[in-house]
């Protein structure tokens, strides 16, 4: 079982080119990193739109990446 959380946004995303190329971005639900997967390539050619979903989904990563990190650091101030 994968400790990554993939953002279900990003389904339907593909290479504008045709390739078939996917991207994926996952959050680590134990250590809180992100991480951006190409996946059957090394490049991705997005269209306009799917860019925009590819960087909303980055930045709902980091959200929840900030979330988990902040959960577990022992400076945290009581009661957030």
């Amino acid at each position: 079982m994968s400790a990554f959380a993939s953002d279900p946004g990003l389904n339907e995303v593909r290479d504008a080119a045709g390739h078939g190329t996917e991207v994926d971005v996952a959050v680590h639900l134990q250590d809180g990193t992100v991480r951006l997967s190409l996946l059957w390539t090394q490049e991705i050619l997005l269209s306009a739109d799917d860019a925009d979903q590819v960087a909303q989904a980055l930045q709902r990563a980091a959200e929840q990446a900030r979330r988990i990190t902040a959960s577990r650091r022992p400076d945290r101030p009581t009661g957030v």
